[in-house]
């Protein structure tokens, strides 16, 4: 099983991962010439997607989810709750193939087991992704609110993770955000901290996990060596962190 993040951010969000051959997207925030662009310097073709799922309802997971059906010919899989609000905030265009799921429940595509992971997050019906290839488990797990009951459960039973690593707390507090705004990111319907991001890892690396990618760092509260340097505060030397940019593809990252 391999991943790339194709970006991580609230500029646009779009992760590719091939288990078993097959090829999936999650979510849909950046356009389809950058999706193009970059999944052709891992020479894959865009065309051979075989599903695009869709974790939640913001902008910047689903703005390009019509341009990727159309141009690429990819399956959209959503919830319908959520494929409604996401209709109701973006021009999504004509979608002729969507294939609703429900939060909480799993479903295969091919040799790949999907599980879906209801979040707390200010969306109508967000939900984290577990994928499952028989040998190995892939968490694509942001935008979550706060480490709701049954995370870390999650968490240590996968053997690598693309975990949010949103703010750091001292940078949001004393950043240029409104008051309203910063009690939206730090409550119970925002993002995971630095620190606490961290805190969920190295629980999880005493279980299984192999490797962490930290995503969806804020541009104005949070840095990315600060990011990597509150990891390393707590998990110690000897595990294999990687970041997510919000302006590139990340490496391969093989499991």
């Amino acid at each position: 099983m391999r991943m790339i993040a194709l970006q991580s951010g609230s500029n646009g969000n779009c992760i590719f991962v091939q288990a078993r051959g097959v090829r999936l997207l999650i979510d849909a925030g950046i356009a389809g010439i950058q999706v193009q662009e970059r999944l052709s310097a891992l020479a894959v073709d865009p065309a051979e997607i075989d599903a695009l799922l869709i974790s939640h309802d913001h902008s910047d997971h689903v703005r390009c989810m019509g341009v990727y059906h159309r141009k690429f010919g990819i399956p959209v899989y959503v919830t319908e709750r959520t494929l409604l609000e996401a209709r109701r905030r973006v021009k999504l265009g004509t979608i002729d193939d969507v294939r609703c799921f429900r939060s909480g429940e799993s479903f295969r595509l091919g040799g790949v087991t999907v599980e879906t992971i209801p979040t707390p997050h200010d969306s109508v019906d967000g939900v984290g992704f577990v994928l499952d290839d028989g040998q190995c488990r892939l968490g694509i797990l942001t935008d979550l609110g706060h480490a709701f009951a049954g995370l870390e459960d999650v968490l240590s039973s996968l053997d690598a993770v693309l975990l949010e690593s949103n703010y750091d707390p001292q940078m949001l507090e004393t950043g240029p955000y409104p008051v309203f705004l910063k009690e939206r990111i730090r409550g119970p319907h925002g993002h995971l901290s630095n620190d606490e991001s961290a805190a969920l890892l190295s629980r999880a690396f005493r279980r299984r996990l192999q490797w962490a990618c930290l995503g969806h760092l804020s541009e104005h509260n949070n840095d990315p060596a600060l990011a990597l340097a509150t990891h390393r505060a707590v998990l110690g030397g000897g595990r294999s962190l990687a970041l997510a940019s919000r302006y590139e593809a990340s490496a391969v990252l093989e499991v």
